[in-house]
């Protein structure tokens, strides 16, 4: 096994964010049992006091440290300036997290994180505790979940696209966007343009032009302007779509996600041509995972609206 700067063997892992309800505990435990399948030794740690009724086995869980409700209870907190404590207590009490993470060194570790968005986009607990992983010898990704439904409403999806670059710039770790629940996303509705209009984040003029024929938004256009320029100019956001029961669409998270922290460029595993080849061709490898998506979702729409026709 390779050796790190401090004489501690390298580790490999996942920190998984993302707003409240975006799928991250639901993903903690399908991608720990797809790599396990892989044959991958994997070590799912939970960093969410608030996170009670854990739905799978967990390594370590930060509830031996401190948990939300007795914060609540003992310092009159809400929840979430509760969390925030925990999370300032966490990054006090970081000699804990080592000496626990001592007994998942050789595991591939996915860190299950709170829900909390400010946690990400300014407050600076969560990020001091990423940068202390660093200094441990883990090399990390940040898989950023985002619920794909707002890929349905222009002005969210703006919104969205804000949310993760401030989250990119702030938490300073090789980043991987994910729009998860894509097997859901026609419960919400039709999409104004392509799946790959979204993953790829293209021209964001045709989304102000869709939101200025809303009335309501008509009056804030030059402000989405704005916004679609500060989004443009750093051109860093770029999604993969994620269907955790498609094991396809896990492989194509996975290997965004090896590319991104290393891990597919070292001895861990054997390299095939197929690993070297979606770490080469970057964008097109993610564009072609995005059509076979694309495929499945208009073929649902179709029979949606076959559907229809039939009941008339």
């Amino acid at each position: 096994m390779s050796e790190g700067s401090r004489g501690s063997p390298l580790a490999f892992g996942q920190v998984v964010i993302g707003p409240p309800g975006s799928g991250k505990t639901t993903y903690c435990q399908a991608m720990s049992a797809f790599l396990g399948q892989l044959g991958r030794s994997v070590a799912v740690v939970n960093l969410d006091p608030a996170n009670e009724a854990l739905p799978g086995p967990c390594a370590l869980d930060i509830a031996e440290l401190v948990t939300l409700p007795d914060v609540m209870d003992s310092l009159g907190l809400g929840p979430n300036g509760g969390l925030i404590y925990c999370m300032e207590y966490l990054e006090a009490n970081a000699d804990w997290l080592r000496d626990r993470l001592q007994a998942l060194r050789g595991h591939y570790v996915l860190f299950d994180c709170p829900g909390q968005v400010e946690l990400y986009t300014h407050h600076g607990a969560l990020k001091n505790v990423f940068a202390q992983l660093a200094k441990w010898n883990f090399r990390l990704a940040a898989v950023h979940l985002v619920d794909s439904h707002y890929c349905t409403d222009p002005g969210k999806f703006i919104s969205v696209l804000c949310t993760s670059l401030s989250t990119m710039l702030h938490v300073e770790l090789p980043h991987v966007n994910v729009l998860s629940k894509m097997d859901l996303i026609e419960q919400y509705g039709k999409l104004a343009f392509n799946l790959d209009y979204y993953t790829e984040v293209l021209d964001l003029s045709y989304l102000v032009d869709h939101l200025a024929s809303d009335p309501f938004f008509r009056n804030f256009r030059r402000l989405n302007e704005k916004l679609v320029e500060v989004i443009e100019d750093y051109s860093l956001v770029s999604f993969v779509p994620l269907n955790v029961q498609d094991k396809l669409s896990m492989k194509q998270v996975m290997q965004a996600v090896d590319k991104a922290n290393g891990y597919s460029f070292g001895d861990q595993e054997h390299r095939s041509l197929e690993a070297l080849m979606s770490a080469a061709v970057g964008a097109d490898f993610h564009f072609s995972s995005t059509l076979a998506v694309q495929e499945k979702y208009v073929q649902s729409q179709d029979k949606a609206v076959e559907e229809e026709v039939m009941d008339l």
